[in-house]
C-alpha cells in the first residue's frame, strides 16, 4: 500500500502542475495596492479591454454593453467598499464576502444573486497519521448581476485564473453573460469535490486494510498489535474530522444547485440553466459518496475498537494463565516454608527432588491445559 501511496503522491502534483503555476500568479492584483486580481469587460464573448479599474469597467459596460468580470482575493472592508457602491451590492452580502467563513448558499438581493461556494483541496501526505491534514478548504463568493459578476476568493487555493482563460477561449459560451461564468465556477468547484472524494477514498481504503490486516495477523494481537490499533483509532478519528469538513462544503450546496437548475431566474440564461442540472447531478453523487465515507469510517472505528477489546481480553487471559501456573510453586513454597518440626517428608533424603518433580509436573500439566484451550 505504501508503494501505491508513493506513486499517487508523485503523479498528482504533475497532474496539478498547470493549476499550481497559475495559483500564485493569480494573487498578484491587477491594480497595485488593492485586492483586485483581474478586471475585464466582455462583449459577445470576447474580452475588449485590458485590466482596468472596476469603475472604468462598469462605465464601459453601461456605454457599450456586455458585462464586467471583477475578481478579488481576500479584500478588506475598505478595499471592497468602493466596488460594493459601484455595483450596488447589498450590505449584508458584502459583509459575508469580506469576513468569509460562510456556509454554501444562494441568496437574492434585488437584481443580484449572491452565491457562496466552498472550495476543497486535497493535501498530499506521504503517510496518514493522527494529525494529518487531509482536506483544505477555501471560499469563492459570486455577485451575479445583469451586466457584471464580482468574484471574491478566500484561501490559498481555488484560483479562477485558468478558468477565466478557458472561458475566453470559448466566446460562444461566454456570450451567454455572467450566468455562464457562474456556471463555470460551480462546475470547477464540484469537479474539485470529485477529485478530492477519490483521494479520500484511497485514504479510507488504506486505513481499512491496515485495521483488518492487523486484526487477522495471528501473533499481531499482542502488545505490538495493541499499539497499532491505538494508532489506527487516531487515524480513523482524524479522517472522520476531515470528512466532516468535506461534508460541510458539499451538503449545503445541494439546495442552491437545485434552485439554479430547476427554478427559472431572470439573471440566469435559460440555456445555461441546463448546464446547472449536470453540475447538480455531479454534486448529488459526491454528496452520496461523502455520506458513505462517514458510515464506512464509523464501521471501521467500531471494528477497530472491537479488535482492541479482543486483544486486551487475550492479554488478560495470558496473564491469568501464567498467574495460575506460578501459583503452584508459590503454594508449595509457602507450605514448606512454615517453621514446624513435623512436616511430611521434611527429613526424607529425596524429599526435595521429589517435591521439585511434583511442582514441575503440575506446572507442565496446567500449561498444557491452557495451551490446549487457546489461552497461551
Amino acid at each position: 500500500m505504501s508503494m501505491i501511496r508513493d506513486l499517487r503522491a508523485a503523479v498528482r502534483p504533475a497532474r496539478r502542475r498547470d493549476e499550481t503555476s497559475y495559483r500564485y500568479e493569480s494573487t498578484a492584483p491587477a491594480c497595485p495596492n488593492s485586492a483586485v486580481v483581474d478586471c475585464g469587460v466582455y462583449r459577445e464573448g470576447r474580452r475588449v479591454s485590458e485590466p482596468v479599474t472596476p469603475a472604468q469597467a462598469m462605465a464601459s459596460v453601461r456605454d457599450g454593453g456586455g458585462f464586467a468580470w471583477i475578481g478579488l482575493h481576500e479584500p478588506t472592508e475598505a478595499e471592497f467598499a468602493g466596488i460594493a457602491q459601484e455595483f450596488g451590492l447589498h450590505p449584508l452580502a458584502v459583509e459575508d464576502a469580506v469576513h468569509a467563513h460562510q456556509r454554501p448558499k444562494l441568496e437574492r438581493y434585488d437584481d443580484t444573486l449572491f452565491t457562496v461556494f466552498k472550495t476543497v483541496h486535497y493535501v498530499e501526505h506521504a503517510e496518514l497519521t493522527a494529525t494529518s491534514e487531509v482536506v483544505e478548504t477555501g471560499e469563492v463568493m459570486c455577485f451575479t448581476g445583469r451586466d457584471f459578476i464580482v468574484t471574491v476568493r478566500h484561501g490559498g487555493q481555488g484560483s479562477l485564473r485558468a478558468l477565466r482563460h478557458r472561458l475566453q477561449d470559448d466566446p460562444e459560451l461566454l456570450a451567454k453573460g455572467p450566468s455562464a461564468v457562474l456556471h463555470a465556477i460551480a462546475d470547477q468547484v464540484v469537479d474539485g469535490y470529485m477529485a478530492v472524494a477519490g483521494a479520500v477514498q484511497d485514504d479510507i481504503d488504506e486505513v481499512e486494510i491496515d485495521v483488518f490486516s492487523s486484526g487477522t495477523n495471528g501473533k499481531g494481537t499482542g502488545s505490538k498489535g495493541s499499539t497499532a490499533k491505538g494508532g489506527d483509532a487516531g487515524r480513523i478519528y482524524q479522517l472522520k474530522r476531515e470528512v466532516l469538513e468535506f461534508k460541510r462544503a458539499v451538503s449545503p450546496l445541494l439546495r442552491p444547485m437545485q434552485l439554479l437548475s430547476e427554478r427559472p431566474m431572470r439573471l440566469v440564461d435559460a440555456d445555461i440553466q441546463k448546464y446547472f442540472r449536470d453540475v447538480a447531478d455531479h454534486l448529488a453523487r459526491v454528496n452520496e459518496q461523502v455520506l458513505s465515507f462517514d458510515d464506512l469510517l464509523n464501521s471501521i472505528l467500531q471494528a477497530n475498537l472491537a479488535q482492541a477489546a479482543v486483544a486486551q481480553n487475550e492479554d488478560m487471559r495470558k496473564i491469568t494463565a501464567w498467574a495460575a501456573i506460578f501459583a503452584v510453586p508459590t503454594m508449595i513454597a509457602g507450605i514448606y516454608g512454615m517453621n514446624f518440626d513435623y512436616m511430611p517428608e521434611l527429613h526424607w533424603k529425596y524429599g526435595y527432588p521429589a517435591m521439585m518433580l511434583v511442582t514441575v509436573a503440575l506446572c507442565f500439566g496446567i500449561h498444557r491445559g491452557f495451551k490446549r484451550n487457546g489461552w497461551l
